[in-house]
């Protein structure tokens, strides 16, 4: 039978057919009572009652089937003298279909045609059965609804992401355009409005770099790949093990942040030749560990003053050697809790049915405690039954050895009335220990049970009631804890995939405003001011290169909020130089490749756009070379400047960890080379990649 591991990590075997096997090996079980007892008409009930609880047979639930269920169920009591307690697949099959009111009816003909003790064990079964398929249902759902849990998080995502940056950034655009064509209409007033038009592109730009910041800002993985890069870049072997879960929200913007310097310090030092990031998560706490055999010290006021954050957050930065005599600084932060969205109430009913029966077998077993000894079993019991409920969130097993005690010990003192709870230590057994360890335990277990029995003198026929009972009880037990975990698991996994999504699509959004919207806000703001230094004849050619470039960024705006992007390599290199050229920078533009895939010119016009704002912002270029050639079907894109500045300037971007993350997906790679003054970037990609 399929099962999970003693360490509640589910096997090999999907989570509903797992939940569907517990059910049957449960059913199954209580169905070998009434045989042994000697009813074969159980295995017929038995039969039945499958179609409730397979797939492969739910088109035969019939109002005829619950007729025939009846018949079964009576014929065997009335007709053959079984047990009344044989009526609980009928009692729970009602349960599970609209005719449930006629349930209590099935009840009350239990209590009128047997003794107390068999009508409770029809009620019994008939919440077993009834529970037991509602949390089959419910894994089965729930299993099938989590990955589209997760994309109405990202679509819903997505739509908030769309819904601010249309009222901010959309408007800022509005406002260049509006301002630019009215500079063309009344030159005469073109350098006050130039002015306000700068201002406002210098103010999208910084919204749509914050913005991007703050999307980022949930997830450290990003950071540590953009450290990665710049530390390849700069000739450092960089190893990254990733040992926390994301999103980590503020905690991850902190850390996120003392990466960055960190990286960037040894970088500007160029003295490292390794360097190891690591993360790990513990009580709570979640720890980020940079160390590098470069500079022995830090003196770095931007550590200062995130170490006062960290404290402020309720956490440390720390620095110091470590035992292989490496520079080491580690953060620590407390994690950021999740949000609890999920619907509780099926975990709520498993406890709630779990909590029934288990009730429902102590009554049963206070029926045969004589009356001055009924308040101390009464409360042994309460004990147990809170131990099982217990038993959902952890396996220990110090619980174990106690409740190994309270089936023992007590047997002497009420004899007969006691035997019944060896089933619930059967049952946490399961759950403790792998099938090769817990089957041959349970058995002990219901050995122990049979010589007890014997030496209390019950007859052979009780004896095997007992020991049977013992391993049905166990079953009943571990389905319930088990489906109740289950169901648990199945809510966290949901909720994972789902804040998973909303981080993708978070970052999926920083990365477009970085490397789309950026680039084109940043070119806006060089043609403007361009335009400001130029005659009225001029600077007009230049103003209408904006308002094609505002179209344009307008255009990107879509793409960050969720719409396709649809770029051409060849008119981002056209794009590229123009800029260029308005930042008196020669261009070169050599392009040999042929026909690309969309995903591969989408990609490849992602990196160029991002290569132009670098040559901008970090060089003082006068020159730029940008190939495209295209060997083995792999296209190469190359970018060369010769405005390399000195090593203290702050060495890479945000942009690098996107390109990077952006050619992952399609197997392909960046390089980056730094000599002589000369600085050139390479993007490789198959031709034709399709989308990851």
């Amino acid at each position: 039978m399929p099962r999970s591991d003693a360490g509640g990590g589910v096997s090999q075997v999907p989570v509903p057919r797992l939940a569907r096997a517990i059910v049957v090996v449960v059913l199954a079980g209580l169905t070998s009572v009434y045989l042994l007892a000697g009813s074969p008409l159980a295995i017929v009930a038995f039969g039945l009652q499958l179609v409730y609880v397979l797939r492969s047979l739910r088109r035969f639930r019939r109002p005829w089937l619950l007729i025939l269920q009846a018949l079964v169920g009576y014929a065997a009591t009335l007709g053959f003298g079984t047990s009344v307690g044989l009526l609980g697949f009928l009692g729970g099959s009602l349960l599970l279909t609209p005719a449930w009111p006629l349930a209590p009816l099935v009840a009350v003909s239990a209590a009128v045609v047997g003794p107390a003790d068999p009508a409770i064990s029809m009620v019994l079964v008939a919440l077993v059965v009834y529970g037991l398929t509602r949390l089959t249902d419910r894994v089965e759902e729930m299993h099938a609804a989590r990955l589209a849990m997760a994309l109405a998080a990202a679509a819903e995502e997505r739509l908030r992401i769309a819904t601010g940056l249309s009222d901010g950034l959309g408007r800022g655009l509005t406002a260049i355009a509006t301002g630019v064509r009215s500079v063309m209409d009344r030159p005469e007033g073109s350098v006050e409005i130039l002015g306000e038009v700068v201002g406002t592109a210098r103010g999208f730009l910084a919204d749509a770099r914050n913005a991007a910041a703050g999307y980022r800002a949930t997830s450290l993985v990003p950071e540590m790949t953009t450290a990665r890069a710049m530390l390849t870049a700069a000739a450092i072997k960089a190893e990254t093990r990733v040992g926390h879960s994301e999103p980590l929200g503020p905690a991850g913007a902190l850390l996120a942040s003392v990466l960055r310097e960190v990286v960037t310090e040894a970088v500007r030092q160029n003295t490292a030749r390794t360097c190891v990031i690591e993360t790990t998560t513990a009580d709570g706490m979640v720890r980020l560990r940079v160390s590098h055999d470069g500079a022995r010290t830090v003196e770095d006021e931007g550590l200062a003053d995130l170490a006062r954050q960290l404290s402020q957050a309720g956490g440390r930065l720390t620095t110091g050697l470590s035992a292989e005599g490496w520079l080491a600084v580690d953060a620590v932060l407390p994690e950021s809790p999740a949000e609890a969205t999920e619907d509780p109430g099926a975990y709520r009913l498993s406890v709630a049915l779990l909590t029934a029966v288990l009730v429902g077998f102590s009554i049963k077993a206070l029926l045969f405690v004589p009356a001055n000894l009924v308040v101390p079993a009464a409360a042994c019991l309460a004990v147990i039954v809170i131990m099982q409920i217990r038993w959902i969130s952890g396996r220990h097993m110090g619980a174990l050895a106690l409740l190994v005690l309270l089936a023992y010990l007590p047997i002497p003192v009420f004899g007969r009335a006691w035997l019944g709870s060896a089933g619930f230590l059967a049952g946490p057994v399961l759950l403790a220990f792998p099938w090769a360890v817990a089957w041959p335990l349970v058995g002990c277990v219901m050995a122990s049970v049979a010589v007890s029995a014997v030496l209390l003198g019950l007859p052979l026929p009780l004896t095997v009631n007992f020991t049977a009972s013992t391993l049905v009880t166990g079953l009943v037990v571990y389905g319930l804890l088990e489906l109740a975990r289950l169901v648990k698991e199945l809510q966290e996994v949901r909720q994972a995939l789902a804040r998973s999504a909303v981080v993708e699509e978070r970052l999926r959004a920083a990365r477009d405003l970085h490397d789309l919207l950026g680039h084109s806000m940043a070119a806006i703001l060089l043609k403007c001011e361009l335009a400001r230094r130029l005659d009225p004849a001029r600077a007009r050619a230049e103003l209408e290169d904006v308002l094609v470039m505002a179209e344009k960024a307008e255009a990107d705006l879509r793409v960050v909020s969720g719409g396709r992007p649809a770029m051409s390599l060849a008119e981002e290199g056209e794009s590229a130089r123009s800029v260029l050229a308005a930042a008196d920078i020669e261009v070169e533009l050599d392009f040999a490749h042929e026909e690309l895939s969309p995903e591969v010119e989408n990609v490849l016009g992602t990196v160029l756009r991002e290569a132009v704002t670098n040559v901008l912002r970090h060089s003082s270029a006068r020159y730029c070379l940008i190939t495209t050639v295209v060997e083995e079907s792999v296209v190469r894109l190359r970018v060369r400047n010769d405005g390399v500045r000195s090593s203290g300037g702050r060495p890479g971007s945000a942009g690098i960890g996107n390109l990077t993350t952006r050619l992952a997906v399609l197997d392909g790679g960046l390089g980056t080379v730094r000599e002589d003054g000369w600085f050139e970037l390479t993007a490789q990609v198959p031709s034709f990649s399709p989308v990851g």
